[in-house]
């Protein structure tokens, strides 16, 4: 019950004022001077301010409030290592046991980096999720806080903030607790393709420790080396940049006794593998229409230096002109095709033929280039098929097909084949979903006998128009049409000349986003998505292998022809080995080198300055049990040598209140008649 007095004046107070001053002034100027019967008059001034002011007693119903509690609980993975899982629980249940005997305390538990909100465990945020527990409380209702974590918190900030409360950490681990652990000091985004690149890491232990220790170094999976690292020193480390797209450079170190974990042994960089600039030698034999088509689109491209030559000048067209009158460039044969033919990743004939230009013996140099690696892409015109056709030289072992001597004029739309449409040079071909194809037709097609490889297009009669083909180490092309460059002119429409031609001649150079049978992974947050580029109906699951060593199977559903994919989300962060069939990949999931695994020792030091600032308190649950739990006033101590304050909060909610005025009905009135009834009887003596 809590007992109070209001007033409820009859009049506003400015009124009432106005009203009692005069009567009031000329009361105490009575009492002043000691006029008879001024007593009584000042008492029946009072009495009609009372019933004026009409006091009023209240009675206010009041509940009182709770002090509200933030238990923070650290979930992260580093929480995983020894026993702290074991710990944090324990020491969990027991604070809540302890904090429910005092009805004072509204107790709110909040995990952090649990395992089914994974984005979250990959560094500890405990402050934030302390600042979100009071987002809705009032600071005079705040009790304090009771963190329960290893003390590899990340988000702690500098200097105190509106968290006034006593902050108590609770510390998960044993002391003198051993690690080692291996990081990347510098690690370059971007690689040149085939070339060295310096890094820098660094092996650093707990602790006084020194010594040499052994360092393996794998790249994409493969170990490529061994190092002896000083322990403490950061040491320079030199790698080949193996291919293009993204290359996984992996250190790790072996676990010593009485290390608590070997999750940080290792250390990931992700290095972005470029290519140098690609030559390729373009050979015309004739100026065309479709030339510039070739060259516009070669010398567009700024990853590709081009060395183009058209024959404008056979060696059989004799007019008299003297050689030293010519303005034409010679064709330098034995300096492109002999001594630098290694030098180029692609060599195109556009409708070249064999007119004595270049010497018999350089076609077998061509075809051994083809052999050992190299790139060939001819673009056939009727020429290919006549007698002066570069199937009549020792190329021929290098083509995909033989010319059956034909020449097809007629109108037809270009159509991707069956294995066309799974192919990743032709598969999504812009204007290839429709039928007919929404693209324009072409008017000419060079026939072939016993095409070789895989032909993803298509002419009249399901003939074939586009051949691809391995030989040996290298890779060869064949567009059996001239026509191409009526896509580019726009002739009806025109059609993805473009991207056609750029994806055939990066095939040849292989490209890995190009190859039929390709497995890659990426780790999108924690969630591993893997694909699978086949020719094939039906790859099978792809088998994962965790960073712990679980394996798992993924299904692999189609998502369009010649593509598909699965994903899986993940609890754990680190190198994520894929394979399916014959194919391996490799995938990091969780940020590289994780904040969380960066310090794994469990410590008080970085909890302790706000703690402190707080009045809170540091301890370590494995070191004589857990302290006992008081409530105090906000302006006592929070913390004893084996005890932790909690404050408690004097807010509260009215729930009622009852009214008694104290100057209304009969006795008001007997008061005020009785005081005027005195004054009056006085004044008439």
């Amino acid at each position: 019950m809590n007992w109070s007095i209001a007033f409820e004046p009859l009049l506003s107070w400015p009124w009432l004022a106005a009203v009692l001053a005069p009567v009031a002034l000329l009361a105490v100027l009575g009492l002043a001077f000691r006029k008879r019967g001024a007593l009584f008059r000042f008492a029946a001034l009072v009495a009609l301010a009372l019933a004026l002011a009409n006091p009023v007693l209240l009675d206010e119903e009041r509940e009182p409030l709770q002090s509200v509690v933030a238990v923070v609980v650290d979930r992260s993975q580093s929480q995983d290592i020894g026993d702290r899982t074991a710990q944090t629980t324990a020491t969990l249940e027991e604070i809540k046991a302890r904090l429910a005997r005092f009805k004072q305390f509204d107790v709110r538990v909040v995990e952090a980096g649990r395992a089914d909100d994974t984005d979250d465990r990959t560094e500890t945020r405990l402050y934030g999720a302390l600042e979100s527990a009071f987002r809705d409380v009032p600071p005079s209702r705040v009790a304090g806080a009771i963190m329960i974590t290893d003390g590899q918190v990340h988000d702690m900030p500098a200097e105190l903030g509106e968290f006034t409360a006593p902050l108590h950490a609770l510390i998960t681990g044993d002391e003198g607790e051993r690690d080692r652990r291996i990081r990347f000091e510098r690690a370059p985004r971007f690689g040149i393709v085939d070339k060295p690149l310096d890094l820098t890491y660094r092996v650093i232990a707990t602790g006084d420790e020194r010594g040499m220790v052994d360092v393996r170094v794998s790249v994409n999976g493969v170990q490529t080396s061994v190092e002896r690292a000083a322990i403490g020193e950061e040491i320079p480390l030199q790698i080949v940049v193996p291919g293009a797209g993204r290359n996984i450079v992996e250190l790790s170190i072996d676990r010593t006794e009485g290390e608590i974990t070997d999750a940080n042994n290792r250390a990931i960089a992700v290095i972005d593998g470029i290519r140098e600039n690609l030559r390729v030698l373009l050979v015309s034999g004739e100026p065309h229409a479709g030339e510039r088509t070739w060259r516009n689109l070669l010398k567009s491209d700024a990853s590709v230096d081009l060395v183009h030559f058209t024959i404008l000048r056979p060696p059989e067209k004799q007019d008299g002109t003297p050689i030293n009158e010519l303005s034409l460039i010679a064709f330098p044969t034995r300096e492109l095709f002999v001594e630098k033919i290694d030098d180029f990743d692609l060599i195109i004939f556009d409708r070249y033929q064999h007119r004595d230009v270049l010497p018999i013996l350089y076609y077998d140099y061509i075809a051994e280039y083809v052999e050992k690696g190299g790139a060939l892409l001819i673009a056939a015109g009727p020429e290919y098929a006549g007698d002066q056709s570069i199937a009549n030289t020792p190329l021929i072992s290098a083509l995909p097909a033989l010319p059956d001597g034909s020449v097809v004029e007629q109108a037809f739309y270009p159509r991707l084949s069956d294995v066309g449409k799974r192919h990743p040079v032709t598969r999504g071909l812009e204007g290839s979903a429709s039928e007919p194809p929404h693209w324009s037709r072409w008017f000419r097609l060079i026939g072939i006998d016993q095409p070789e490889g895989q032909v993803v297009m298509q002419g009249p009669d399901s003939r074939p128009l586009l051949l691809l083909n391995r030989k040996g180490e290298g890779r060869v092309g064949m567009l059996l049409s001239d026509q191409g460059w009526l896509w580019a002119r726009g002739f009806e429409g025109g059609g993805p000349h473009v991207q056609l031609y750029r994806r055939i001649a990066h095939w040849l150079m292989k490209e890995p986003e190009l190859e039929e049978e390709r497995l890659t992974a990426a780790g999108r947050g924690m969630t591993l998505e893997v694909r699978r580029q086949t020719m094939s109906d039906d790859p099978g699951p792809a088998r994962v292998i965790t960073p712990s060593g679980h394996t798992l199977d993924v299904p692999l559903v189609q998502a369009e022809p010649g593509i598909f994919s699965g994903t899986v989300r993940t609890q754990e962060i680190g190198l994520y080995q894929i394979g399916n069939g014959d194919l391996s990949a490799l995938a990091h999931v969780g940020p590289v080198n994780a904040p969380e695994f960066q310090d794994t020792i469990s410590t008080g030091d970085v909890v302790r300055p706000l703690a402190e600032a707080t009045g809170g308190s540091v301890r370590r649950v494995a070191a004589g049990g857990l302290p006992g739990i008081v409530p105090v006033r906000a302006t006592a101590d929070a913390s004893g040598r084996d005890w932790i304050g909690l404050r408690t909060t004097g807010d509260s909610v009215l729930k009622a209140v009852s009214r008694v005025p104290l100057f209304a009905g009969f006795f008001g009135l007997t008061l005020l008649l009785l005081a005027m009834g005195s004054m009056w009887y006085r004044e008439g003596r």
